[in-house]
């Protein structure tokens, strides 16, 4: 089965919806939109790493983003402004990434496969990478879940509860560092932040309860992956843009079935 070039694609992109959703909330309620952009954006930076060092590509990205992720988190708890920093960061971590690329000696690299993400073109040793990386990132977050949870909500309730809201944020930072490891090669780097945050968007107004905003986000990510990939197919358009394509629908359906619900 793992033989057909289409249901690889699906595993793999419904296996980087997984990994995504229990973060994609915790990016939502902690308003880390950029800090996620940041952390993205600097994978590609990581591929140049990895090209120059003769890497795996996961091991560049995934050392780049945890880099990343823990130098913006220094410097904005350091009184500096986190929207103005995270937004130079973002931006220039990119441009920085894709200047390293191209100074690479060797033969040309598709970045537009890194940018964009090529979905189709995951194979086996891929999936087990993607599921790997999604079973821990949903052990980790399930472990620390109630810690993480009180972090977010109240940190000063945290601290009286004995529980270190910053060590909370590190754990983010590491779990945040390995989906952009893995899902650089189904949605890529620019992409990567749309996942993370539009099915955990969609599944806002649905859900009364923290644990219900993360499986309708699970939902939401993998019926996107699904039926991106399909209209990918169908429409012949890039598989990455469309599956963030058809998690934009689904956010626009839950929106006006939640203002439907209070008219």
């Amino acid at each position: 089965m793992l033989d057909d070039f289409l249901v690889r694609a699906a595993l793999g992109a419904v296996g980087v919806a997984l990994a995504a959703a229990p973060l994609g909330v915790f990016v939502v309620w902690r308003r880390m939109a950029y800090f996620g952009d940041a952390t993205a954006h600097a994978s590609i930076l990581g591929v140049a790493l990895a090209l120059a060092l003769s890497v795996p590509i996961f091991v560049g990205t995934l050392s780049i983003a945890l880099a990343m992720a823990f130098i913006v988190a220094r410097l904005t708890g350091r009184g500096m402004g986190a929207d103005m920093l995270l937004g130079v960061s973002s931006h220039a971590a990119l441009a920085i990434g894709l200047v390293a690329v191209a100074m690479v000696d060797g033969p040309r690299v598709d970045l537009e496969a890194f940018l964009f993400g090529d979905v189709l073109a995951v194979g086996k040793s891929d999936l087990a990478l993607i599921w790997g990386g999604a079973a821990f990132v949903g052990g980790l977050v399930a472990w620390r879940w109630q810690k993480l949870l009180t972090a977010t909500l109240s940190p000063d309730l945290a601290w009286a509860s004995g529980i270190n809201p910053e060590r909370e944020k590190q754990v983010l930072m590491v779990a945040l560092a390995l989906v952009v490891a893995v899902a650089i090669k189904i949605v890529g780097a620019i992409l990567i932040g749309a996942l993370l945050i539009i099915p955990a968007a969609a599944a806002r107004p649905l859900a009364r309860t923290p644990e219900q905003m993360v499986i309708g986000a699970a939902v939401v990510g993998s019926l996107a992956a699904i039926s991106g990939l399909w209209g990918a197919w169908i429409f012949d358009t890039p598989a990455g843009p469309s599956i963030v394509c058809s998690a934009a629908i689904f956010f626009v359906i839950t929106m006006l079935f939640r203002g439907m619900r209070r008219g």
